[in-house]
C-alpha cells in the first residue's frame, strides 16, 4: 500500500502558469518577431539602487539573519500603520498590522483565520487564480460572483451579491485594482459591498496589492474611516510591485484584534515570521522611496495610457473591455473558441506570450489577460499592431 494524498488538494486545479511556461520553454513562436512576455505580472526594472546598496550592508548584520517578531519588525508595522493612515485619512495603529511572506500568503492566513470547511465565501469572477485553489485545497465553497462589462471595467453586481449571502457565508472578498482585469472599484461600490457585509456578519476581504499603481492619489476609499472597520474590513497588501521586491515575500494585512490575534497564531504554525531581510527592505522603502515610488507609478500609468490609445487607433478584433494597474484584459472575437486555444495562437502567430481567461474562472473563455508592466512603451505598440493581425 502506498500513503494517501489529502483529496482536498488533489480537487484543486494545477498551477496554470504551468501551461504557458511550457510553450515559452517550447521556442514555438515565430522566429521573425521578437518574443514580448505579456504573461506574470512582474514589473520591468529593478529595485532602486539605494535600495540595493541599503541591502548589501544590512546582509552583513548578523541580526538580519534570524527570526523577528510573528507579526513583524515593529518598526515596519509602525511605519505602514503610519503609511497607511495618511493615504485612506484615517487612524491606524501598528496593533492592526501584520506582515507577512508576500501577499499570497496575507490571503491564505486571513482566509483561514476566517472560514473553514463547509464554509462559503463569495468570490468574484474573474478570479486570481491562486484564490480558487486555496479555498479548494481547504474544502471551503466557493459561491461566484459574475463581473460584467461596465464603462469602469468588469464590475460585480451588488444585489447579485446579496443573493448569494447564505448562513455559511464568511466572506467576500474583493481585489482592486483587480488582477486579472485592471478594473479600480470605486470608493462607492466598494463602500457598498462594507454594508452589505456589515449587515450580514459577514468578513469584507479586499486585497490592495496593486494600490500603489492608481492613476490619482486620493484615497481608494474610505473604509478604515468607519469607526468600526475593524468587525467587518479586512486589508491586504504586498510590497512586492511597489518597490520591485516580488522574490523577498514581504507582504501585510490589517484588521480587528481578534484577527491579528488568530493571524499569529497561523503565521507561527505556517512560517514563524516574514523573511527579516524583505522586511527590511520593505522598511526602507517606506521611509525612503516615496519618490522613486511615485515615479514607477506615473511610467506604469503612461504605459497604460499608451495601451488604450494603441487600440483606440488600430481598433484589432479583440477589444479591451478593462484595464488598470498592470493589466489588460481583451475580449477575443473569436466565438465558441477556448481561450487557451486563443492565447497558444498568439504565441505561435505573433510571438505573444499572455495568460488565457480560462485561468481566471469557468466562465471566462472570451477573454485573455495582458501583463503589460514588464514591456518597454515601444513593445507595448508593438504588442497592439501585432494583435491587430490576428482578424476574426
Amino acid at each position: 500500500m502506498t500513503y494517501s494524498i489529502n483529496p482536498h488538494v488533489l480537487r484543486a486545479l494545477e498551477p496554470p502558469t504551468k501551461e504557458t511556461s511550457t510553450w515559452r520553454a517550447s521556442g514555438e513562436h515565430n522566429p521573425d518577431l521578437s518574443l514580448l512576455d505579456a504573461s506574470q505580472a512582474v514589473p520591468n526594472y529593478p529595485p532602486a539602487d539605494e535600495l540595493i546598496e541599503h541591502l548589501s550592508q544590512q546582509v552583513r548584520i548578523p541580526q538580519t539573519a534570524v527570526y523577528t517578531p510573528i507579526l513583524g519588525i515593529a518598526e515596519l508595522r509602525e511605519a505602514l500603520a503610519q503609511s497607511l493612515s495618511h493615504g485612506y485619512g484615517a487612524d491606524i495603529t501598528a496593533a492592526q498590522i501584520a506582515i507577512t511572506s508576500g501577499g499570497n500568503h496575507a490571503y491564505c492566513m486571513a482566509m483561514l483565520a476566517l472560514a473553514g470547511p463547509g464554509d462559503d465565501v463569495i468570490l468574484v469572477e474573474p478570479f486570481y487564480f491562486n484564490h480558487q485553489m486555496w479555498f479548494d485545497m481547504q474544502g471551503i465553497n466557493t459561491k461566484l460572483l459574475p463581473c460584467h462589462e461596465t464603462a469602469a471595467g468588469l464590475l460585480p453586481d451588488i444585489d447579485e451579491a446579496r443573493a448569494l449571502v447564505g448562513d455559511k457565508t464568511r466572506a467576500i472578498v474583493l481585489v482592486s485594482p483587480n488582477n486579472p482585469t485592471g478594473t479600480i472599484y470605486s470608493p462607492e461600490h466598494l463602500a457598498a459591498f462594507h454594508e452589505l457585509a456589515k449587515q450580514t456578519g459577514t468578513a469584507l476581504v479586499v486585497d490592495e496589492t496593486y494600490k500603489d499603481f492608481l492613476p490619482g492619489t486620493e484615497s481608494p476609499h474610505h473604509l478604515f474611516r468607519d469607526p468600526e472597520w475593524q468587525e467587518t474590513f479586512v486589508f491586504l497588501y504586498s510590497f512586492s510591485k511597489v518597490y520591485s521586491l516580488t522574490g523577498y515575500r514581504v507582504g501585510a494585512l490589517a484588521g480587528g484584534p481578534r484577527f491579528i490575534e488568530a493571524i499569529s497564531k497561523i503565521a507561527d504554525t505556517m512560517t514563524i515570521c516574514a523573511p527579516h531581510i524583505g522586511q527590511v527592505a520593505a522598511l526602507f522603502g517606506l521611509r525612503n522611496l516615496t519618490d522613486w515610488a511615485d515615479e514607477k507609478r506615473r511610467q506604469l500609468n503612461g504605459r497604460l495610457g499608451i495601451l488604450k490609445d494603441a487600440f483606440a487607433r488600430q481598433q484589432p478584433d479583440f477589444k479591451l473591455v478593462s484595464s488598470g494597474a498592470f493589466f489588460g484584459y481583451l475580449a477575443h472575437p473569436f466565438e465558441g473558441r477556448n481561450s487557451l486555444e486563443i492565447s497558444y495562437r498568439l504565441f505561435k502567430e505573433v510571438s505573444i506570450l499572455t495568460w488565457p481567461g480560462s485561468f481566471f474562472g469557468p466562465h471566462q473563455d472570451r477573454y485573455i489577460r495582458l501583463a503589460f508592466a514588464n514591456s518597454e512603451p515601444d513593445d507595448i505598440e508593438d504588442m497592439v499592431q501585432r494583435i491587430a493581425t490576428i482578424r476574426s
